[in-house]
């Protein structure tokens, strides 16, 4: 059941109502066409945080630039041939829609608000092509207008600033690093819900670790921010290979020996404390010293484990560190200790999809746009043009079908209210106090709705057709007829755009999350097979980013595939470590460490080729066991120095082959 907004919604609501009456009030008195644009935009500017704000402002400011730019180039050349107008305004938004989906930071702003910016401003002046220029301007000035109200309110009226926001972010999502943890050191089936939260939540952090730049941190906080990132993403991987070594310890017929329960124990207790060094976990077994024929399955699991329990406790206390140091002035970021550079950026782009999306948007306003033409319908060209805005931000939707109904239902709703308020309420304010007193309730209400996770893009889309329902104007204009036909373009547009996004769209998250994985399985294949030394650096950043897409989309229905990409992520970062190491073992060591490679990539070409998963070869386990044979066979101090490799043929046989051991003592 959804809460009642709290103080803080409440708060950014009445800040972003105060900015869109003194956008309304100023583009009134200047006397422009439509003034309820500026009204609309503050909406579509405001973020709770004030740094989102500024971001949103400054790159919505320079697509609108560019969208108007293209509109007065484009209409006086086309403005006698409709029908390649369309076209070439179903082209542009395509283009540009596609460029936004592919942007992960407030850029995006710039491409989107061009994408729809052209139709807006060119649609209307058609029937005028002379006046295209002076709508242009107009309409600039009237979301510049806009824009600069809400950054002027809510930089200067209780600022929210984005560093606290991402240190209580950032909070949340150690707790559920430590739950996920504790979880996997008791062996507690809850594991799953709280990884697929973890994977879910490191793209909100992400998104609000890009509106730092603009909220006037000094760079001390931007390092803090990306250190932490950098640690987080590393966290990932390690947890969940942790969890399969131990699931794998706990079936052993001999079970998990004393001194690892122990510390489990220890780390488990450590984890729900403030303290800042974590327990000394333990140390030596068949990674340091003893003899290659001591070796077993049961040691080399628990020396794995070991290892990775110390690694998560170095890891894990340096992100409490990192997170507490987010906008405080304190020292400098802990250094990774073996890793002197950041990981490379990765991101994963399904150009497919992205492009399918931008096209069905362009196509749903060429055929808006032809209905309009060939109806002759006079008003038709203000429902293209919000069609086209409801458009744009489907584009970015999965599953259009859960929200057209929301979305419709909403729309109603604004529609009766607009009505109501341009007939009953709008004829009795004789002064603008009492218009903006009476605008009041449902702009209040859509504020509310902008500070309320999941509700943004209804309550953007709502802004307009409030604002254009209402038409609100300098002189006051109750042509019940004109009003009508404005309701109806209006509601028709809002009726096209989702009914197209469904029929177009059908298919939803389910084929996304597939194309994800076969993404996976693509990139496994390449990480088995890089002839690089140090590997591909932005391999394993990449698929950590994919695994962020995948969990959001089928994490909360319990699809078996959201698993899927947590073992894609074990075997990618052990195929990159197996890859490293390659260098520095012997030829003798080296030879069946390259045979388990060239195993994996097999298996996942094959994955490819199939179309669905298949089941590891049959000879893996032993090509496994020989990899470890060899290494475990290296003197004493030569085997120390390549724990890593033999931890990551340990998680590797216990991902890929969970119900086998590897025959080690042979």
């Amino acid at each position: 059941m959804a809460s009642w907004p709290n103080a803080r919604q409440w708060l950014f609501s009445l800040k972003a109502f105060a900015a869109a009456m003194l956008a309304l009030y100023i583009a009134l008195a200047l006397g422009l066409p439509r003034p309820y644009w500026a009204m609309a935009t503050v909406y579509f500017v405001s973020h709770p945080l004030t740094g989102a704000t500024r971001s949103k402002a400054a790159y919505r400011v320079a697509g609108t630039l560019l969208g108007a730019t293209a509109a007065v180039a484009t209409v006086p050349q086309l403005v006698n041939m409709p029908i390649v107008l369309m076209g070439a305004i179903a082209l542009w938004i395509t283009a540009l829609v596609y460029r936004s989906l592919l942007q992960r930071t407030p850029r995006s702003y710039v491409y989107l608000l061009a994408a729809y910016t052209l139709p807006i401003v060119a649609l209307p002046a058609v029937s005028a092509p002379a006046q295209i220029f002076d709508i242009a301007v107009a309409r600039i000035e009237e979301i510049v207008i806009g824009i600069v109200c809400a950054g002027l309110v809510g930089s200067v009226v209780f600022p929210a600033k984005v560093a606290p926001a991402l240190r209580s972010r950032a909070a949340s999502w150690l707790a559920d690093a430590a739950a996920w943890a504790s979880d996997i050191l008791t062996g507690s089936p809850r594991a799953d819900d709280s990884r697929h939260r973890l994977a879910a939540d490191i793209l909100a952090l992400d998104q609000l670790a890009s509106q730092l730049a603009y909220d006037g941190e000094g760079s001390q906080t931007l390092r803090h921010a990306r250190a932490l990132r950098q640690r987080m993403t590393m966290l990932m991987p390690l947890l969940s290979s942790l969890e399969s070594v131990l699931q794998a310890l706990r079936r052993h017929p001999d079970g998990m020996p004393l001194p690892l329960r122990e510390a489990l124990a220890a780390t488990t207790a450590w984890l729900g404390t403030d303290t800042a060094t974590p327990p000394p976990v333990i140390t030596g077994g068949w990674l340091a010293d003893g003899r290659a024929e001591d070796v077993d399955w049961q040691a080399g699991l628990a020396a794995t484990a070991a290892d990775q329990l110390r690694r998560l406790g170095s890891l894990y206390a340096e992100c409490r560190a990192l997170q507490q140091g987010i906008g405080e002035r304190s020292a400098g970021a802990p250094l990774l200790r073996g890793d002197p550079a950041p990981e490379a950026a990765g991101h994963h782009h399904d150009h497919g999809m992205l492009l399918f999306g931008a096209v069905s948007s362009g196509l749903a306003v060429f055929c808006a746009g032809l209905l309009w033409i060939f109806s002759g319908w006079a008003d038709g060209a203000g429902a293209v043009a919000v069609a086209s805005i409801a458009c744009c931000f489907f584009a970015a939707i999965d599953e259009p079908r859960r929200m057209a109904g929301a979305f419709l239902r909403w729309s109603t709703i604004c529609l009766l209210v607009s009505s109501g308020y341009l007939f009953l309420v709008v004829p009795h304010a004789h002064t603008f106090e009492a218009l903006a007193a009476m605008l009041a309730l449902p702009y209040l209400g859509i504020g509310l709705l902008i500070a309320r996770p999941g509700f943004q893009l209804i309550a953007m889309l709502l802004s307009v057709n409030t604002a254009s329902f209402a038409n609100v104007q300098a002189v006051f204009d109750a042509d019940f007829l004109g009003t009508f036909n404005t309701c109806l373009a209006s509601a028709a547009a809002m009726l096209f755009a989702p009914l197209w996004s469904m029929a177009v769209r059908p298919f939803g998250a389910r084929a996304a999350a597939h194309r994800l994985v076969r993404a996976s399985w693509q990139d496994l294949a390449q990480a088995a097979t890089l002839r690089a030394a140090d590997g591909d650096t932005r391999l394993g950043a990449r698929m950590l980013d994919r695994l962020g897409q995948l969990v959001p989309r089928l994490g909360a229905a319990g699809d078996p595939l959201s698993s899927d990409g947590f073992h894609a992520l074990q075997v990618g970062y052990c195929a990159l470590a197996l890859h490293k190491a390659l260098p520095a073992l012997p030829p003798a060591a080296r030879k069946p460490v390259r045979r388990v490679l060239a195993a994996v990539a097999r298996h996942f070409r094959a994955r490819l080729r199939a179309g669905h998963a298949v089941p590891a070869p049959a000879g893996l386990a032993g090509w496994v066991a020989d990899a470890i044979a060899g290494v475990a066979a290296l003197p004493a101090g030569g085997r120390a120095d390549h724990r890593g490799t033999l931890g990551a043929l340990v998680v590797l046989q216990v991902t890929l082959l969970p119900g086998q051991a590897a025959a080690l003592s042979r």
